[in-house]
């Protein structure tokens, strides 16, 4: 897949089918979509092609109204985002900085400017709550008839439903908030997860006899925070059962050298010898957060923390024994 940041790139195709959207979690609806996207672009000879925002347009605008509390919990990084993109068979996404002269644009200055002269589009995918331009003016009447106008055609995709439930990126967001972990699995079509370089960090875990695989989470809001059992893969060439913490480590001392930044801190329960004690540093690992065990804790000094740590390993240990059990129950009866 081909990344752009911006549509004037001379790389990019002259003509394309495209959906526009944030795409946060790229969940089976999302999903739905970009099947169909992909289909229409065969169809006509383009390539398929996704427009996203970075930051969030809600981020802009609570960031604008110096009211964080309006920004959405983010499921995703920048990074997940686009590597869900590529395996769905996007051939090309293009990244717009979301800033004050994308804001202000006009829907019809965006249909004339992007859409047509920036990209080329014959064909435009939306969802039924689509709105574009400045104070979210334009909508899908306005596209349709703009797209009847200048060549391209214009489509609308209905909410998709799982057992009845409207799938959405703040269905996501309020599954992964309650720590509700399998909801937000069949809502994803995949187990939640998280991927990124493991970073330095102070390397605490390791003097507490439980060092960690460090991942930065870009956003400042995760949708999802707390202590989970989960499993890693990109080490070793095996999957790895671990414990993880997704967030702000309120024990700690906010003056490390990770302070203030959130931060997937996580424990493989059997670390493999032959990676050494430096072998995670650099790698780029993908961590699927399982089961929620429970929120942060502010833990009163150091050996308070270790207590704590032992405990959760103990506990996630206890969560794969459950799993495993239930598989072999499974293919038991499955014999039978």
């Amino acid at each position: 897949m081909l990344i752009f940041r911006g549509f004037n790139h001379p790389g990019l195709a002259d003509a394309c089918a495209l959906t526009i959207g944030n795409f946060d979690g790229l969940h089976r609806g999302h999903q739905a979509m970009l099947a169909l996207l992909a289909n229409e672009a065969r169809h006509r000879g383009v390539p398929s092609c996704v427009m996203t925002f970075e930051p969030h347009p809600r981020d802009y605008f609570a960031a604008l109204a110096r009211k964080p509390e309006l920004a959405p919990a983010r499921v995703g990084t920048l990074r997940d985002k686009l590597t869900e993109l590529a395996r769905c068979g996007v051939e090309q996404t293009v990244v717009m900085p979301f800033d004050a002269p994308l804001a202000g644009q006009s829907p019809q200055a965006f249909i004339t400017d992007v859409l047509v002269r920036g990209l080329g589009a014959r064909y435009v995918l939306v969802g039924d709550d689509f709105r574009f331009g400045a104070k979210r003016a334009g909508d899908y009447a306005m596209l349709d008839s703009a797209g009847a106008a200048a060549g391209f055609d214009v489509a609308r995709m209905n909410s998709y439903e799982v057992h009845g439930l409207r799938v959405s990126s703040s269905a996501v967001r309020e599954a992964l908030g309650q720590g509700r972990m399998q909801d937000a699995e069949r809502l994803l079509g995949r187990p939640y997860s998280i991927s990124g370089h493991v970073v330095h960090g102070r390397k605490l875990g390791r003097e507490l006899g439980c060092p960690t695989l460090n991942l930065r989470f870009a956003h400042w809001k995760p949708a999802a925070s707390g202590i989970f059992a989960v499993q890693v893969h990109g080490l070793a060439g095996q999957s790895l059962p671990g414990v993880a913490n997704l967030g702000i480590r309120p024990s700690l001392d906010p003056r490390d050298v990770n302070g203030g930044r959130v931060l997937l801190e996580t424990h493989c329960l059997d670390w493999p010898a032959a990676l050494g004690a430096e072998g995670g540093y650099g790698k780029i690992i993908r961590v699927e957060l399982l089961h929620k065990l429970h929120d942060e804790r502010k833990y009163d000094g150091l050996a308070a923390l270790k207590e704590g740590m032992a405990r959760d390993c103990l506990d996630a240990r206890a969560f794969f024994a459950s799993m495993h059990g239930q598989t072999h129950r499974q293919t038991t009866r499955d014999r039978i």
